[in-house]
């Protein structure tokens, strides 16, 4: 019988023993990439970064055209669920709008 019980059971009072505080680690990121292309119009693109990402006007422009002039721009970092459901919308907005919009997502 542990020393508690055997204090509950001649009537003493038991004193709740404190667990040690356990530290929470941070969940890993992910970086949610937009890919350019010859074809998926700038609007739309700023579009969806306002829509999906809500990004101001100047911060989507100004995403939109890194991804422009340098192929690619990061959009956000995400835990992974998160990101993966943001790609998982652009894809699928660009997929119904014809447009071969590639977005991608690695770890931060």
């Amino acid at each position: 019988m542990s020393p508690k019980q055997e204090r509950q059971r001649e009537g003493g009072a038991a004193v709740a023993e404190a667990e040690p505080k356990k530290k929470l680690k941070r969940p890993p990121m992910y970086k949610v990439i937009l890919h350019n292309d010859d074809f998926t119009p700038m609007e739309f693109v700023v579009l969806l970064l306002r829509q999906i990402f809500h990004k101001t006007e100047s911060d989507a422009t100004a995403i939109m055209l890194h991804a422009h002039t340098q192929g690619f721009a990061v959009a956000g970092v995400y835990a992974h669920e998160i990101a993966e459901e943001k790609v998982n919308r652009v894809s699928a907005l660009a997929r119904e709008a014809q447009f071969p919009l590639l977005c991608t997502m690695e770890p931060d």
